[in-house]
C-alpha cells in the first residue's frame, strides 16, 4: 500500500490559490477561521498523523476531519479541544 503524502496548509495553500483572484478574496475575507484550520492541521502533521489516525484517536470519522480542514464546517469549542488534545496541543486565546 502506497503510503499518503503528508503536505504543510502554506504549501497548499500557495498551489490552491495561484492565479484565482476571486478565490484568494474570499480566503481574505475568511482569513481568521483559515489560520486556525492551518495551525490544526500543521499540528497534526507535525504528529505525522493522518486525517484518519487524528479521527480514530478523537472517536470520530474521517469525513469529519476533512470537512473540518476544508473549512466547510463551524466547528464547536468542543471539537477543536478534542483535536488540540489528539495532537499534544492546548488551545490558547487572544482578543486584540
Amino acid at each position: 500500500m502506497k503510503k499518503a503524502r503528508l503536505e504543510s496548509y502554506d504549501s497548499f495553500k500557495k498551489k490552491a490559490l495561484a492565479g484565482r483572484p476571486g478565490l484568494r478574496a474570499l480566503y481574505a475575507a475568511s482569513q481568521p477561521k483559515f489560520d486556525l484550520i492551518c495551525k490544526m492541521i500543521d499540528a497534526r502533521l507535525a504528529k505525522k498523523m493522518t486525517q484518519s489516525q487524528l479521527a480514530k484517536k478523537m472517536g470520530t470519522k474521517q469525513a469529519v476531519i476533512s470537512r473540518f480542514e476544508g473549512g466547510s464546517t463551524n466547528p464547536s469549542f468542543e471539537f477543536l479541544s478534542k483535536i488540540a488534545t489528539a495532537v499534544g496541543k492546548t488551545i490558547r486565546f487572544d482578543l486584540a
